[in-house]
Order: C-alpha cells, then sequence, then structure tokens
C-alpha cells in the first residue's frame, strides 16, 4: 500500500513552503494550548528526545502555551528523579513519576496536567498512547499521534507484539483524530488498523547543522552516527572495517555515539580485539563543532541498525554530503528507493558489506562533485520547517480550523 493522503502542501519544495506559512500566517494557534507527551525529553538524548525538541522550538510563540508530559527520571540514567517543572527552551516541562518497563513506562497523574489542553499530541506508541485513548472519555481533548516506528523495532516477541498490535493498538486509534506516520513503512503498517486516521508526515531534520560538512574530496573515511545501542550492531560494523583493513590498510571510521546498551570500555574493547586501534576512532557525545570536523574527514556513512523508527542521521549525513552503505532495514531500503547514493548490504556477511563499501567508494571517485551535490540535494526535503507546517496542517484538520 502506497501512502494516498499526507497533509505535506503542493506544490513541494521552497514555493510550497512560501505558499504554506501565507495561508498559515497568523497561526490559527495562537489561543491554543499544545501539549505534547513522551516517554523522555531533555536533558535525555535520543532521537524520540531530538524530534520533539525540534518540532517545539518551530513552535514557539505560534500557541499559546506549550507543555511537555514526560517521566521523571531517565531511563539510563542513575535513577535520580528530576525537577517535577522546568521551563526549557521557553516549554513547560512536567515530568512525572513512573514504574515497570522503560518501553512501556506506567506514568499516572497526566490527567490533570491536560486540564487546558486544546490539543494533545502523543508521540510513540506506548503507555500513554494507550492511557490517553482509554481516558478520553474523561479528558474529552482532540488527541493526534506520531508513530515513530510503532513498537516493531526488533523481532523479539513478534508474535505477542502482533497480538498487541491488532487488539490494544487498534482500539487505542480509534480514538485519535489523526496519526501521523513517520515513515512510509510505519504507514503501510498502521494503515492496517487505522484507515481513515494516517497522515504521512516524515521526520524533520536540522539540514542547517551539518550542511556541506563532509569531505569534498574522496576519503577512504567512514563515520557512523547514533546511540551505542544493540540494535546499531557496531560489533558487526566493526567486522566488516577488519575485512576492509585486511585489504587496505588506509580505511578508517570513526563511531560516534552516546553510552546505551555498550558502553565506551565495551566499544574499545571490541576494537582491541579485532586490532582496529590504528583505523577505528569512538568519539563519545561530541558537540555539532566537533561532528562538523568528523564529517569532514568522512566520504561515506555506514550503519549496520538492525531497524530505525526513521533515519535521522542517515538524512543528516547526506545534508553533509556523503553517500551511504546501510543495513537493508525497513526504513533505509525505503530511503534507497528514493534516493541515490544510499546502497544496501547485509552486514551478517562482513565479506559482502565489504565489497558493497568498495565498490560505493569507486561510484563516488568517478564525479566525487556530482555525489556530493546530489545527497546534499535530496536532503533538503527533509527540512524541519517544513515539516512542521505539516504538522500545523495537521492540528488545524484535527481541530477544525
Amino acid at each position: 500500500m502506497k501512502p494516498a493522503d499526507t497533509v505535506s502542501p503542493e506544490p513541494t519544495g521552497v514555493a510550497a513552503i512560501q505558499g504554506a506559512r501565507t495561508m498559515l500566517d497568523p497561526p490559527p494557534f495562537r489561543d491554543a494550548v499544545l501539549v505534547h507527551v513522551v516517554r523522555q525529553y531533555k536533558p535525555s538524548v535520543g532521537g524520540l528526545e531530538d524530534f520533539v525538541a525540534s518540532l517545539v522550538a518551530r513552535q514557539r510563540g505560534r500557541f499559546r502555551r506549550i507543555r511537555i508530559i514526560t517521566c521523571d527520571r531517565l531511563f539510563r540514567g542513575d535513577g535520580t528523579k528530576l525537577a517535577r517543572r522546568e521551563i526549557i527552551d521557553g516549554a513547560e516541562v512536567v515530568r512525572l513519576p513512573y514504574f515497570g518497563s522503560t518501553r512501556y513506562p506506567v506514568c499516572l497523574g497526566f490527567l490533570r496536567e491536560l486540564a487546558d489542553a486544546d490539543l494533545v499530541h502523543v508521540h510513540a506508541i506506548d503507555f500513554f498512547f494507550d492511557a490517553l485513548a482509554a481516558t478520553r472519555w474523561l479528558h474529552r481533548k482532540p488527541l493526534i499521534a506520531t508513530t515513530h516506528g510503532g513498537f516493531f523495532h526488533s523481532s523479539n516477541y513478534r508474535m505477542l507484539k502482533r497480538i498487541w498490535f491488532r487488539s490494544i493498538t487498534w482500539a487505542s486509534a480509534t480514538r485519535y483524530g489523526a496519526l501521523a506516520c513517520c515513515s512510509e513503512s510505519d504507514y503501510e503498517r498502521f494503515a492496517g488498523v487505522a484507515p481513515d486516521k494516517v497522515r504521512l508526515i516524515e521526520n524533520g531534520v536540522d539540514i542547517d547543522k551539518f550542511a556541506g560538512a563532509g569531505s569534498p574530496a574522496p576519503a577512504k573515511s567512514l563515520i557512523t552516527i547514533g546511540r551505542l545501542a544493540h540494535n546499531k550492531r557496531i560489533d558487526l560494523l566493526l567486522d566488516t572495517m577488519a575485512r576492509l583493513v585486511a585489504d587496505d590498510r588506509e580505511w578508517r571510521l570513526a563511531i560516534v555515539g552516546t553510552p546505551f546498551d555498550w558502553s565506551r570500555d565495551d566499544i574499545e574493547a571490541m576494537i582491541a580485539s579485532r586490532n582496529l586501534g590504528d583505523n577505528v576512532d569512538l568519539h563519545v557525545g561530541p558537540s555539532d563543532g566537533e561532528m562538523r570536523m568528523l564529517l569532514g574527514g568522512a566520504s561515506l556513512f555506514v550503519s549496520a541498525s538492525q531497524y530505525e523508527g526513521f533515519g535521522i542521521a542517515l538524512i543528516e549525513a547526506m545534508s553533509a554530503g556523503l553517500s551511504s552503505v546501510v543495513e537493508g532495514n525497513a526504513a533505509f531500503t525505503a530511503f534507497a528507493q528514493k534516493h541515490d547514493g544510499i546502497a544496501l548490504c547485509d552486514f551478517d556477511d562482513p565479506q559482502g558489506a565489504a565489497k558493497a563499501i568498495d565498490a560505493a567508494y569507486a561510484r563516488i571517485t568517478g564525479d566525487p562533485a556530482a555525489a556530493r551535490e546530489t545527497s546534499i540535494a535530496q536532503a533538503q526535503t527533509y527540512s524541519w520547517d517544513a515539516t512542521a507546517l505539516r504538522y500545523e496542517a495537521l492540528y488545524r484538520e484535527v481541530l477544525g480550523r
């Protein structure tokens, strides 16, 4: 199934964005209170948190008030409780106690924080998604949700997930005004349970942050970006790197991320066990300036990730001018079908993955300027300004404005 209905303005491109701003300015939300609900937010670092923070940054001044409801402890922290209420970047953050799994944190007390809300925007398919749907008869607030990959990121508990999706998730979805699907794979999946609710709004990416930062000249240098999580499969990426280096000692890899399932020591031990100390560098939590420097030495983005909710790091790499060699998961496959310069491979086969990287590098050396310009141009369609406007259009639809 292909998305038949999106809320993106027509025509596309800069003209469309300017036209949409004309239609939406002044915004119809100056009298409205918008509440975002997300299981983790600042100071937590991750894709979900970054998405909400980036959206809120573009919504400030366009609503009477913006509030974020989240959990009161960092899932990967030391258990310290964060401030109950705080103003972050002009938005009110309310943190509530939770118990249970970090994938499905049970968080009570959210109803009283919705009293003045005109619209509630839920992020991800978890306890909040189900609880807000189940209590809609009490709070009576218009609801929308962004899917963020649902809970199908891994094959664990596959049968249980299918049963839950076809029962609990289906029942919850009926109480939402709309479901914003951030990828085509999400759209196809959620269209199976809520065909009249789904809208395709792909994630926004800060394409200015690393714009054009990649190496202008071909370099046998790779970069991977993301949490040091098991699903990123850094171990398989290092196995592939070992095959590359066995044939050519010029190859280098920069691993950029923050500790999650793996610590700095874990990754350094993996590098040492493969004798890759001279060819692989680990960079934990670099600043944006340091990231630009790292991208400046690279020609290819690589990822062995088993799953992605969307793939923001891939788009950031494209905005820097890098081509990519990535695992053929659902999100990356969808990108590869739409964009040039993205090669798919199977990192379970390190030798085959190494050949795919060699082939991608050979394509870059054929016309490095064209490869760079193509990646940068394709990244423009994921600008955050355009994405924020699509969400405003969705809000208008749900609120009947």
